[in-house]
């Protein structure tokens, strides 16, 4: 028993990770929703050397739909985006790696610590959360959409407002790279 509230006490000992923190640090590369090694290294609280090297000896679990590796082009896209050093590679000898939910996950298998087990728990809400709002989203546009072929064209203003009023913001589309 005073062993579990120990345990405890060390779960909420981390600082609490906001999911606009998390959502500020995924990105759409590839069509994919991805995380950089940096930034999940950095949430992690371990260098990006150690998270890559982790990866490294388990890159069996790994495949090409939960990690890849950015080219170059890709690199130098995204790091105009974020404001970055331009020299070099950043202080990088390497090109980054990008994970997506499903690399997210496992590298709670190889992080081996409460802190990688409690990011990647605030990690998976935010995926979720963001699935949610789309799936709403195109739940809204389909029953404007059937009310839009019911009723008259008078209230083609309301609708045409409305459609307006749901579009996203332009921001999202600075954060698409790739191909």
């Amino acid at each position: 028993m005073e062993q579990e509230k120990t345990s405890l006490k060390k779960i909420n000992t981390f600082p609490v990770i906001s999911a606009s923190s998390i959502e500020q640090r995924i990105y759409l590369i590839r069509k994919q929703k991805v995380m950089l090694d940096a930034d999940l290294a950095e949430l992690y609280g371990v260098p990006t050397r150690r998270l890559n090297e982790q990866v490294r000896r388990n890159f069996n679990r790994f495949p090409g739909d939960f990690m890849f590796q950015l080219t170059f082009e890709e690199a130098e896209s995204l790091r105009s985006q974020i404001a970055t050093s331009k020299t070099g590679r950043g202080g990088r000898r390497y090109l980054p790696y990008a994970f997506t939910e499903q690399g997210v996950a496992m590298l709670s298998t190889v992080l081996n610590s409460e802190r990688a087990v409690q990011v990647n728990i605030a990690i998976m809400r935010t995926f979720v959360k963001l699935r949610e709002m789309l799936a709403t989203h195109k739940d809204l546009a389909r029953k404007l959409q059937a009310l839009e072929k019911k009723y008259d064209r008078q209230f083609k203003v309301v609708f045409d407002a409305i459609r307006q009023l749901m579009r996203p913001e332009e921001l999202p589309k600075q954060r698409q790279i790739g191909f």
